[in-house]
């Protein structure tokens, strides 16, 4: 079954990153400028964080396999619009239908090693969610670049549907087991997902209007999980101080680690002039090797306890922002060296924080307390890109770290060395609350 969970990963990692390098060539064809098209990325995330969220809801009160199964036919539907569109609108339709389907995956990524893994196997399995979130990464691209160099970009739509070869195994091997059903709280659902739309919009566009009716919305959410009979997110769940300080540090951490997938391709471009399928493959041993040892780092949580992990990682992820800082502007042949510490730091990390959240929540509401975490991150992740964007527009006149002699890279330079403080500041934090005990870890409030 994990494999079968791990392909499917993979296929909704590829989906997630391969329209990215096409942008350029669609914006031509429906003339449209990069802003406009960009919407079928912008619109994929957005709807995939308040996604997660909702499906992790639905995953506690019905059977996991009928969530799925919904999710992955939406999934497939939206590829199968995409594939026929023959106008920018409808490829944009079939991208939001995907989306819609596509949340599914991370809720159901997380859930099923929870609920189907004994806690001594589970960092195991989580490890090898990690494989397939770092096989799409690396594949995606590569796998981009050779569909378009063949066929038209629409035929990207394509790729997604052989996820429709796992249905069958999710509905066999999945159990019966019925949750709580009853009533879904619609209403607090749509205040979180204007809410989250709205903080979005207003990050990315730097409009003040939208981050005031996110407050607006957010508001109202709060009034309505602590006023409905049966609420969208019990409202104790944040009164979980475990949970709440867990899912903190791990949302930094990933707003962190978006910088590894962001910056770097700026910085091969910007300072070596790489073209876009060198840096394609500048990216690749990164990927591969996080996707090679994804597992044993979920052997090792199992093993020697999250804490350890976390430890590796910590040090893995300072010694890849260190180094990048010292030699930005070297070779990209090292800088490609230096991704595979920070991307295997990466994999690990979110191998010990989902595993550590999972442990500070009750079986029931693992659903929504772990789409609540994945929704978190998803929206992190967009704050972060539209933060790094605006940073490396900004000039510097010399490299904070005393290393680096060349100014040219001077932006990129002082930036990994923030990022690698705030790795510091993260483990001394992490240390004082956890210490360094073998532990299956469990947050302490």
């Amino acid at each position: 079954m994990i494999r079968i969970l791990m392909f499917t990963l993979t296929l909704s990692s590829m989906s997630a990153l391969m329209f990215n390098i096409v942008l350029p060539e669609i914006s031509k064809e429906f003339g449209l400028t990069i802003a406009q098209v960009s919407w079928l990325t912008s619109a994929y995330t957005l709807i995939y964080a308040i996604g997660t969220v909702t499906y992790g809801k639905l995953a506690d009160k019905y059977k996991l396999k009928n969530v799925l199964t919904v999710g992955l036919l939406l999934f497939a539907f939206g590829s199968l619009i995409g594939l026929a569109s023959h106008t920018f609108w409808m490829a944009l339709i079939g991208r939001c239908i995907q989306s819609a389907g596509a949340a599914a995956i991370p809720a159901t990524a997380v859930i099923i090693p929870i609920r189907y893994f004994a806690p001594e196997r589970r960092g195991s399995a989580l490890g090898m969610t990690a494989v397939g979130l770092a096989l799409g990464s690396a594949l995606g691209p590569v796998i981009s670049s050779i569909i378009v160099s063949v066929a038209h970009w629409r035929w990207l739509f394509g790729v997604p549907l052989l996820i429709l070869i796992t249905l069958p195994f999710y509905r066999n091997y999945l159990g019966d087991e019925q949750n709580n059903g009853g009533t879904f709280d619609w209403l607090g659902g749509g205040l979180l997902a204007a809410a989250v739309s709205l903080l979005l919009l207003g990050v990315t566009n730097e409009a003040w209007l939208y981050l005031i009716g996110s407050l607006l919305f957010g508001a109202l959410f709060v009034v309505r999980i602590r006023s409905a009979a049966v609420p969208f997110v019990q409202p104790a769940i944040f009164a979980n101080k475990s949970y709440t300080f867990g899912i903190m540090i791990a949302v930094i951490i990933n707003g962190i680690g978006v910088s590894l997938y962001f910056l770097s391709p700026l910085l091969l471009s910007r300072i070596f002039e790489l073209p876009s399928y060198w840096i394609g493959f500048a990216m690749v041993p990164a990927a591969a090797a996080s996707a090679f040892l994804g597992r044993k780092g979920g052997k090792l949580a199992d093993l020697k306890g999250n804490s350890y992990l976390f430890m590796i990682a910590s040090a893995s992820l300072l010694a890849c922002f260190v180094l990048l800082s010292s030699f930005t502007a070297v070779s990209p042949w090292l800088i490609a060296a230096f991704l595979i510490f920070g991307n295997v730091g990466q994999s690990f990390m979110l191998i010990a924080m989902s595993n550590s959240v999972s442990k500070t929540m009750p079986k029931e509401m693992i659903g929504v307390g772990m789409g609540i975490f994945s929704m978190l991150n998803f929206i992190m992740q967009g704050i972060a890109t539209g933060v790094y964007g605006k940073l490396v527009d900004f000039s510097a006149a010399h490299p904070w770290n005393p290393i680096n002699v060349n100014p040219g890279s001077a932006v990129f330079s002082n930036m990994y060395l923030l990022l690698a403080a705030l790795h510091a500041v993260i483990l001394l934090v992490y240390c004082a609350q956890f210490g360094t005990k073998k532990t299956s870890v469990q947050v302490k409030g």
